[in-house]
């Protein structure tokens, strides 16, 4: 039986790379390795470091990736994008050209007998006040089509000036803070007190690659990313997932899937 794989924060055309181009044609190479092993694809979350559609127009770029995915559907492989906090504004271009489902909130689902919560992250299990308004500032429809008025010219500058210059001054990544100190891990618990029987959590959002046991049923998940760890799950047929990294000219293979249980 085929795969089912997640991956997260590829931060596509994000001007704090080197070489853009270079980030995207390794995801690109990687997609092409599982294409023939893959039962179903899920993108969690800021796939692309910016991303605003209007009516007539889209940012240029990502036709690489953006084709792959068209491939994938286009060979019957079914994709799930979770919109992150960089991607949060796909509407319908996207959905049409690549045939990917979008989901914009946090969903439960079932795969393979497992039942599986899967969200991006971002604002989950954070007490920020400006946190939570920004999460809902960026997603109420008004302000959005306040800002679909402004000339992309503009808009799509100031957006990856804005992205650049919060990755530059934030430093590197935050390690794992702990269990009582995770914002997603405390969200994860406090979730299962009242929806009891999940199996595995999945979140991307935090660059980390994390693999926790939260109850003797239930596990948690975080992606890592393709910036640093290269990283993706896999779901094998009995519903088992693990964690892994991508290394230039491995084809990732059933039985050869150690994965990573340890936090970065």
């Amino acid at each position: 039986m085929k795969h089912i794989y997640f991956l997260s924060d590829m931060h596509l055309g994000s001007r704090t790379f080197t070489e853009p181009l270079d980030m995207e044609r390794r995801v690109v190479r990687f997609l092409d390795t599982i294409k023939d092993d893959c039962a179903e694809l899920y993108l969690v979350g800021d796939v692309i470091d910016y991303w605003f559609e209007y009516k007539y127009v889209v940012p240029r770029g990502f036709t690489r990736f953006l084709g792959k995915l068209g491939e994938f559907h286009d060979a019957g492989i079914p994709i799930h994008w979770w919109t992150g906090n960089h991607d949060i504004w796909i509407f319908d271009y996207i959905p049409q050209e690549t045939g990917a489902v979008i989901h914009h909130t946090g969903e439960e689902l079932t795969l393979r007998g497992k039942r599986l919560y899967i969200a991006h992250g971002d604002g989950l299990g954070s007490d920020s006040p400006a946190l939570k308004f920004m999460g809902r500032f960026f997603r109420n429809r008004f302000c959005q089509r306040l800002y679909a008025m402004i000339h992309p010219r503009w808009s799509t500058a100031f957006a990856y000036r804005w992205s650049a210059h919060s990755r530059l001054t934030g430093g590197d990544f935050p390690e794992f803070r702990g269990e009582d100190k995770e914002p997603l891990v405390k969200f994860a618990k406090e979730y299962l007190k009242t929806h009891s029987g999940i199996d595995y959590f999945i979140f991307g959002h935090r660059h980390i690659l994390l693999d926790l046991m939260l109850t003797r049923q239930s596990r948690m998940l975080i992606l890592g990313d393709w910036i640093q760890h290269f990283s993706y799950a896999v779901m094998d047929d009995a519903g088992e997932i693990v964690l892994n990294q991508f290394e230039e000219g491995e084809t990732p293979a059933a039985e050869d899937r150690s994965g990573v249980s340890i936090a970065f």
